[in-house]
């Protein structure tokens, strides 16, 4: 399985299988901690040749800087089926709302593709600097 999008952003679609992304990023600036986001989205886009067709479990954590989640892991199974001599594709889109952020420093999304690590993805949450402030 090849991972061709793995992204942050501030929306998504899935239209027919083309995938729409507004606004990828990888920080969020805060005036104070704990804060919360009101809306974001994680984008995955996998491609998957003839013999990874079936069902696979797909596992996105999110973790803080001492390894403890920051949202319970959310799991998904994903079925796919290729046709013939082709490869398919697959958006996945996470809508997470009201997302809580703990604290200034790095979070990090961690993708699982059947119990595998697969990939990763930071976050960084920022103090957000006002003017005349150094």
């Amino acid at each position: 399985m090849n991972i061709e999008a793995f992204l942050l952003c501030d929306a998504a679609t899935d239209s027919q299988g083309k995938l729409n992304v507004l606004g990828a990023f990888d920080s969020f600036f805060v005036n104070e901690v704990p804060a919360a986001h009101p809306h974001c989205a994680v984008v995955l886009r996998l491609r998957v040749d003839r013999a990874e067709q079936g069902e696979h479990t797909i596992t996105l954590h999110l973790i803080d800087e001492d390894g403890k989640h920051v949202i319970q892991p959310l799991e998904g199974r994903l079925r796919v089926q290729v046709t013939p001599n082709q490869t398919a594709t697959s958006n996945l889109i996470l809508n997470l709302q009201g997302l809580k952020l703990p604290r200034i420093g790095e979070l990090a999304f961690h993708l699982q593709i059947d119990g595998k690590p697969a990939g990763s993805l930071p976050l960084y949450i920022r103090k957000l600097q006002t003017v005349g402030q150094g």
